[in-house]
């Protein structure tokens, strides 16, 4: 019978955790500088234990998290959510965030703009240079 590991690396760790869809996502986001463990920035073959503090920003929000458990394989999301325990004020902060990007208005134009949408636009920027002229 296999025993569960006492590490694993923080690439492999972030998937099987669901935090990114694939392995190289979690690489691409450890690169960039977006992983902490315990405060020191890290390279994807790092390997992680229970215990460590992790910082993950995912734009807009970040994840402070304290690692409870190690997994190899990628399982349901509820067995994922026990692999870890997010901090109050991280649950707080994404909490606010998303409220924010609730309350914002929805943006003027979805995908390509049509003809009437472009003639629209122009129309409204000539108007509105003109009224610049004007005050000028």
């Amino acid at each position: 019978m296999a025993t569960a590991p006492d590490a694993v690396r923080i690439d492999k760790w972030l998937w099987v955790a669901r935090f990114f869809k694939t392995r190289q996502l979690s690489i691409d986001a450890i690169n960039a500088g977006r992983v902490e463990v315990n405060g020191e920035r890290v390279k994807p073959s790092k390997s992680i234990k229970p215990g460590d503090s992790l910082l993950l920003r995912k734009p807009p929000v970040a994840y402070q998290m304290v690692v409870t458990a190690i997994a190899e394989k990628r399982g349901s999301a509820t067995m994922a959510k026990t692999l870890f325990l997010e901090t109050t004020e991280s649950i707080a902060t994404r909490e606010k965030v998303a409220a924010e990007l609730r309350d914002m208005p929805p943006p003027l134009f979805r995908g390509r703009p049509t003809k009437k949408d472009r003639r629209t636009l122009e129309k409204w920027q000539r108007t509105a240079g003109d009224a610049i002229d004007a005050e000028g």
